[in-house]
């Protein structure tokens, strides 16, 4: 086996939010057009004054764990097909997405009008000519380049959107629907880090399903339309990833009294800061992170960020993880770079110089006194500024390594919460140490730690990490098992604790993903076990290529050094189980009809080719706990 091979083990999620359930698959045609052919003349999609006979459609993206540091492609067009024949747009502009960015969180991305009707498919147009693909290898965030089977680059990718006959998404009348569908990375790409770029196999490949919206902070971007004090909301335009000009579509934005608003230096709560806000321009960006409730279709902001809190306006930003500290230089990796004057880009490295005129906040804790010190090794930051060489630093994510520096010398950084992934060395009341993994969605290797202790001898040590969890509950710990700390680096130079944890999350908590390939011509025995009882892999089958691991938390762990052959379970409660062939596909709530269709297409003629679950993992039974698996299979022969 090619222990060189670096595999994409992860789901990332276009999630539109419906009531439809289906699966999408890639296609090779050119595209639909975006006419709307439905007989319904009450609503004009364009015509405010019509908007109580249109229907709403949200469309949002999100993303599981994964370990791409970055998976920027442009998304061209979604386009929906009514049962007519018909066909509309949803997207109003191509829009540029990184999926990586997305893990614990989901990002609107636009407010469609559309006609009331059936919608029965679509396609969805991706571009990954201008993609940046980043992935760790050896201790460094390297390029990858994204290939199809036969090794040629990806341009333009179209995948077909196909809803279950039994259940096509209904638009009605001055309703919003909710459609959520899984763009499915684990079970479709394959990254080689021994080539130079790595290479990312990618067949890619959508599932829809009827599940509500999970409970995930959504992330709601746009420019301030108006605000309605006596209604506690403000209006915006939609304008996803840092988008400034095309509008997709318009959104209201409620707020209660715990809401908090942060414009600029000001820090307002509740009425207060909807007050505040109501005195900025029309056109002043802002960004909410709240939740949408299903039954309403309403949005509601826990936190506000507005005018000079929001990058690319009046000040430079970006967003990643301080990977080393010397003095008032900040190193960060796996940094989004939001000009003011062009896109944002993804850079693999960015040198942030703060001072002690550069204020400091930290969410959550926003009246809390803190200065430039309160910044240490391993901190997720946004750091607002002006670029100093912008011009110099290379946009090909294929060219040499060049860092970007932003002068925060006079501007501010946010703290934002910092998610460390690993196994648990010990605990007690009130302490907790750790074995790191990785912080956020960077392995180990990429941060220096020097500097963060009160003395040399106490810098912090990803081996032995010391993290103050105060009065959580740790009761769901095991030693040697992994667990999961959200909360705040500790102030740079007083280290230990290394770790302010605000929550822990335990083994028994962590997503796992299990995913397995047989290559393009497929294997005719993938499991030596099958039965309503599980599926279990064929570790001996000599068809298996690179892709052969579990991806728990941040880390993959190679099937080959699991103790024994792995099973995946089907879930106690709901499951969605698919089996996938070119043009075709069969979806079970049933684990057991699941297993004896893979059976019945073995028995056929089909082959076998990639297999992905998603559950969570028990390490004492080597099981996989799965409410959701895919297996990709070639037709039958003549």
């Amino acid at each position: 086996m090619n222990r060189l091979t670096y595999v994409a083990l992860r789901a990332v999620r276009l999630a539109f939010f419906t009531t439809a359930f289906g699966i999408v698959a890639a296609c090779s045609s050119s595209g639909s057009g975006s006419s709307d052919s439905s007989t319904a003349t009450t609503c004009v999609p364009t015509d405010p004054s019509t908007a109580d006979a249109c229907s709403t459609v949200l469309v949002a993206v999100t993303d599981a764990d994964g370990d791409f540091v970055s998976y920027i492609v442009d998304v061209l067009s979604i386009t929906l097909t009514r049962a007519d024949g018909g066909s509309v747009e949803t997207l109003p502009a191509d829009t540029r997405v990184d999926f990586a960015e997305l893990s614990e969180l989901s990002e609107l991305l636009s407010a469609a009008t559309l006609v009331p009707g059936d919608i029965v498919g679509g396609t969805i147009r991706l571009d990954y000519t201008n993609a940046e693909i980043f992935v760790e290898s050896s201790g460094d965030v390297v390029a990858a380049q994204a290939i199809d089977d036969g090794g040629a680059p990806l341009g333009i990718v179209d995948i077909e959107i196909r809803l279950d006959d039994r259940q096509h998404l209904v638009l009605t009348r001055a309703r919003t629907a909710l459609l959520r569908i899984d763009f499915d990375l684990a079970a479709s790409h394959d990254v080689d880090l021994s080539a130079t770029p790595a290479l990312v196999t990618t067949r890619p490949f959508l599932i829809a399903e009827v599940d509500p919206l999970e409970e995930k902070e959504l992330r709601v971007r746009g420019a301030l339309i108006d605000v309605n004090l006596d209604e506690s909301s403000y209006e915006i335009r939609v304008r996803p990833w840092h988008r400034r000009l095309i509008d997709h579509g318009t959104m209201t934005v409620f707020t209660t009294e715990t809401t908090e608003f942060e414009i600029g230096d000001a820090v307002h709560v509740g009425a207060a800061g909807l007050e505040a806000l109501s005195m900025l321009d029309r056109g002043t960006p802002t960004v909410a992170f709240g939740t949408l409730r299903v039954a309403s279709r309403t949005f509601t902001a826990a936190r506000v960020f507005a005018h000079d809190s929001v990058g690319g306006d009046r000040f430079a930003a970006i967003h990643g993880n301080v990977v080393a500290r010397n003095g008032d230089t900040l190193t960060v990796k796996g940094a989004l770079a939001v000009h003011r004057d062009r896109p944002a880009r993804f850079r693999r490295t960015i040198l942030v110089e703060v001072g002690p005129d550069t204020h400091v906040s930290r969410v959550g804790d926003q009246l809390v006194d803190l200065d430039d010190d309160d910044i240490s090794v391993g901190q997720r930051i946004v750091a607002f500024g002006q670029f100093a060489n912008a011009d110099s630093a290379p946009v090909d994510p294929l060219a040499p390594d060049i860092a970007l520096t932003l002068d925060a010398t006079a501007g501010r950084v946010r703290l934002e919460v910092t998610r460390l992934h690993g196994t648990v060395n010990s605990f007690v009341p009130g302490q907790l140490t750790m074995t790191l993994r990785a912080i956020d969605r960077l392995g180990i290797d990429l941060f220096h730690f020097a500097g963060t202790g009160a003395t040399p001898g106490e810098d912090a040590n990803p081996l032995d990490y010391e993290i103050d969890t105060s009065t959580l509950s740790l009761d769901g710990l095991e030693i040697g098992k992994w667990a999961r700390v959200h909360g705040f680096v500790t102030r740079f130079g007083t280290a230990p604790p290394d770790f302010a944890g605000r929550v822990v999350v335990d083994h028994r908590n962590i997503p796992a993903t299990a995913g397995i390939g047989w290559g393009l011509a497929g294997t005719a025995a993938p499991f030596v076990g099958m039965g309503s009882a599980g599926l279990v892999p064929d570790l001996t089958n000599p068809d298996i290529g690179l892709r052969h691991h579990l991806l728990l938390g941040h880390t993959l762990i190679d099937l080959f050094d699991l103790p024994g052959p792995l099973t995946v379970a089907p879930s106690v409660t709901s499951g969605l189980y698919a089996v996938v062939e070119p043009g075709h596909v069969e979806l079970f709530a049933d684990f057991a009809a699941f297993s004896d269709e893979i059976a019945i297409r073995l028995g056929g003629g089909s082959r076998a080719q990639a297999f992905a679950a998603y559950g969570s993992f028990d390490e004492s039974s080597i099981e996989l706990t799965a409410p959701r698996a895919v297996i990709h299979m070639t037709l039958a022969g003549p």
